[in-house]
């Protein structure tokens, strides 16, 4: 009895898990039209010329509407991860606007990280009746996204005086706890990367990511007046975290 209520509580997890994924390009976009209307006030550029702009949307309200209804889930899920790789990659060469370095790695390791979702997505992980066998290259590669996404948090931790700064003010115990988060995340990505403990690292995760959501991201008056950040692009920041969080617990409870 144990067991299947064990089995039911995660089948329930897997479900919530797919659900903030697959609707989180309705969120991004949402929040990259508001970010644009932000910078329309101040004559500032969008990242993306404007009528690829128009179809890099359209694209990721497809993918995300028939994600978000089961249908070929595995197939939209890989476009998913390939709009979004595409719109990055037309984002960063453009170089229609500029940011800081270490914005650039929260931004681009995020980015790196929900694509490694979309393809955990699309190796069969979070399906509740799985009809055909999961594709594990496809999550093996997806647990290597999330990975390095993990990698340039733990750098942050140690390079980056914004990202210190922001733990330092919402931690106890001072510079040894951000020292022992350090080490916690290293060891996570090295799960990620080496494939070994998965499941265990990904159930750590999901535990840590609400925990860095909430007061980390959350902190949205640091960012925005702080450290500049536009209000609408900390939003993005923040639901990219709230898609990992959804492939953690993916991870964590089908894996």
């Amino acid at each position: 009895m144990a067991l299947e209520a064990r089995r039911r509580v995660f089948k329930l997890l897997m479900r919530f898990g797919a659900i903030i994924l697959t609707r989180f390009p309705f969120w991004n976009c949402f929040s990259m039209l508001m970010l644009f209307a932000e910078r329309a006030d101040q004559r500032r550029k969008p990242d993306i010329p404007v009528p690829y702009l128009y179809f890099d949307m359209g694209a990721a309200v497809i993918c995300a509407s028939f994600m978000s209804f089961g249908v070929k889930r595995r197939w939209f899920a890989l476009g998913a991860a390939l709009q979004l790789a595409v719109s990055t990659y037309a984002s960063y060469i453009g170089e229609q606007v500029h940011y800081g370095d270490w914005l650039k790695v929260r931004m681009y390791s995020r980015t790196i990280a929900v694509i490694g979702g979309f393809l955990i997505l699309a190796s069969g992980s979070g399906e509740v009746y799985r009809q055909k066998p999961r594709t594990r290259s496809l999550q093996t590669t997806g647990q290597v996204f999330l990975g390095i996404n993990l990698i340039c948090v733990a750098y942050s931790l140690q390079h980056s005086k914004e990202d210190r700064l922001a733990y330092l003010n919402h931690i106890i115990g001072g510079e040894v706890m951000l020292q022992l988060l350090f080490v916690l995340y290293a060891v996570l990505a090295l799960s990620f990367l080496s494939g070994y403990c998965v499941r265990t690292a990904a159930q750590m995760l999901s535990v840590l990511m609400p925990l860095v959501v909430l007061f980390i991201d959350g902190n949205v008056g640091y960012w925005h007046h702080s450290r500049r950040i536009e209000f609408w692009n900390q939003m993005k920041l923040l639901g990219q975290n709230v898609g990992i969080f959804g492939a953690a617990i993916i991870l964590a409870t089908d894996c």
